[in-house]
């Protein structure tokens, strides 16, 4: 795989960082830190001194900014793979999405610094704007990474579960995962008015059919050298997530994007908030 790392200096890209233990060793991967200066914004300044400003507060970013690339590379895990570092111009959420694009890289890992869900919504975090931008699987780390071994899979359908089968094809962990599957079914309630037993029936109907998913979907991934189990249940789907997660101790969540547009509905639906803003581990998109 082709991965790319973006840092800026939080916690959190440092946590990115670790992440990087528990993936496989990339073909090529690139650091990147983007640098956004903003110009002076003083009308009565005289331009050739707000020119000045611009070039010392730029040259003092970029040092910066190597000093942090070149602390990041030695922070690697061994098996990290060959490395190149990159420092650009621009703001950091256009400056990942065009080098994603242009590098086709498969993975991006990067630290989300915890911006709080309304001003996320109003105005749009980087790792949302990546989440919903770049062309390729996306790790959002929001806390302290304590493996990757433990992996809750959730599957909305057969399109997640092609989704999932060539993303896990790419052999994306250093070492083996456990990975439990769970489907999650709102409570099903008949159009038309009908007895309970009759309810009752419907809805077992549905579950069943919901494990033999689940069933399927198992015998897909166990062939691809993972260990895998599943499970069906009805309920709310953002919160059996968090709650599954929580049950496993799971230390990654796993959840296809179904391409852009549906990177951009993940992003904004209530089941994206509801892992998103209160997810417990790291959360690996896919598409």
């Amino acid at each position: 795989m082709k991965t790319l790392l973006a840092v800026d200096g939080s916690d959190h890209s440092y946590e990115a960082v670790r992440a990087l233990k528990y993936l496989s060793r990339a073909d090529q991967l690139i650091l990147l830190h983007a640098l956004n200066v903003p110009r002076p914004a003083y009308p009565m300044m005289v331009p050739e001194v707000a020119d000045e400003l611009y070039r010392t507060l730029e040259r003092s970013g970029r040092e910066d900014g190597e000093r942090l690339l070149d602390r990041v590379q030695s922070l690697l895990p061994q098996h990290a793979g060959p490395t190149v570092k990159r420092l650009e111009l621009g703001s950091p959420a256009e400056v990942i999405v065009t080098t994603a694009e242009h590098e086709k890289v498969d993975l991006v890992v990067m630290g989300a610094r915890g911006v709080g869900p309304i001003k996320e919504r109003l105005l749009g975090s980087v790792s949302h704007r990546i989440l919903t931008l770049a062309p390729c699987a996306k790790l959002i780390v929001s806390g302290q990474v304590k493996g990757m071994k433990q992996v809750l899979l959730p599957l909305q359908g057969p399109e997640d579960l092609e989704a999932a089968v060539r993303f896990l094809q790419l052999k994306p962990f250093h070492e083996a995962v456990e990975l439990s599957l769970l489907t999650v079914l709102p409570a099903v309630h008949p159009p038309w008015p009908v007895g309970g037993n009759a309810a009752e029936e419907l809805e077992k109907q549905v579950l069943q059919s919901a494990r033999d998913f689940i069933e399927d979907a198992v015998g897909r991934l166990q062939p691809l050298g993972y260990q895998a189990r599943g499970r069906a249940v009805l309920g709310t789907p953002g919160d059996m997530i968090l709650r599954e997660a929580s049950t496993l101790r799971a230390e990654l969540i796993l959840m296809g994007s179904r391409g852009r547009k549906g990177v951009a509905r993940f992003v904004l639906g209530s089941v994206s908030h509801a892992v998103l803003h209160r997810m417990p581990c790291p959360v690996l998109i896919f598409h």
